[in-house]
């Protein structure tokens, strides 16, 4: 009978199915893959939550000998200014993931259409860019002088804003998952270009704009050089610089702590750096890690379009 029906079997098991004990196996594999990857996260938390004095005793550990908040009370310590900078970077990373996912929606859509005219010199201008850049003096002297991007919220997010990687990617997830007699369609019922791509091409591409979404959230959340750039006024500074910053001066008082009173140099000497640069890794990871939830639906999604074809 599954002869009959199709259906070949090699020593008892379907072929194309895959038997319990490999897919328990499998499961492990994963599993063990899955923790590798989440492992050095861990590790971080840890020497966080360690001693400095366990650190210099017994280095890195997963199981140090004392325990300490210390390296969060440092953090902490910086009082409104560590709020301030944290407010800086959602607002810049919402607002410039919002801006550069319209900008590629927008530059893409012209890319994918076929009966476009000049996609050709679109695609080559976006692409050139990707392999030439004009280095960072020209790029410093054009943002600062040219378009005031200096000391502004506006320096955090407009040279950020265009991607040319994310325009062929957002193109090609339009080829594969928008077919054109849709457009066709809509344009017979009178449809313009704008509620074209607004009302029917965004709404059945979520999967790829949620991809290019996390990427740009991404980007923006991790800058900090823009900062050191343009920058100036401290309440205008990200959390990322402002930690990086933080760092430095506490590592700088730590080496020069023999310079200045035995009783101010005691008390440097016992500030934590390996455990406060720790700290500062999860404080700046954690805010991040829980966009993925929101974003992995659509991603799994994207990801098995064009998997099947009929």
């Amino acid at each position: 009978m599954e002869r009959l029906a199709g259906k070949r079997t090699w020593g008892g098991t379907r072929l194309g199915a895959v038997s319990v004990p490999t897919e328990i196996i499998l499961h492990i594999l994963v599993g063990l893959f899955a923790f590798i990857c989440i492992l050095p996260f861990i590790f971080t938390v840890i020497i966080s939550f360690s001693s400095e004095a366990s650190i210099r005793e017994v280095g890195y550990s997963f199981i140090p000998i004392e325990w300490s908040l210390k390296a969060y009370d440092t953090v902490f310590d910086l009082g409104l200014q560590l709020y301030r900078s944290f407010f800086n970077s959602v607002f810049v990373s919402v607002a410039g993931t919002a801006f550069s996912v319209l900008i590629c929606i927008l530059y893409s859509y012209v890319l994918y259409r076929r009966d476009y005219k000049y996609k050709k010199f679109f695609m080559f201008f976006s692409f050139f860019t990707m392999l030439f850049g004009g280095g960072l003096a020209p790029t410093y002297m054009v943002c600062k002088n040219l378009l005031g991007l200096n000391n502004n919220y506006a320096a955090l997010i407009v040279p950020l804003l265009v991607s040319p990687f994310n325009f062929i990617v957002m193109r090609t997830f339009f080829r594969n998952a928008v077919p054109e007699a849709l457009i066709e369609s809509a344009s017979i019922d009178g449809s313009g270009e704008y509620r074209t791509l607004f009302q029917i091409i965004v709404p059945i591409s979520l999967p790829g704009i949620a991809t290019i979404a996390l990427l740009n959230m991404l980007a923006y959340w991790n800058e900090w050089f823009l900062s050191l750039l343009y920058i100036r006024d401290n309440e205008l500074i990200p959390l990322q610089y402002m930690l990086m910053r933080t760092q430095q001066q506490v590592e700088f008082m730590v080496n020069n702590s023999g310079k200045i009173g035995p009783e101010l140099s005691e008390a440097i000497r016992n500030l934590p750096t390996d455990s406060f640069r720790m700290a500062l890794v999860v404080i700046i990871v954690v805010p991040i890690a829980f966009a993925y939830p929101f974003f992995q639906r659509y991603i799994i999604s994207g990801l098995t379009i064009g998997a099947v074809k009929e």
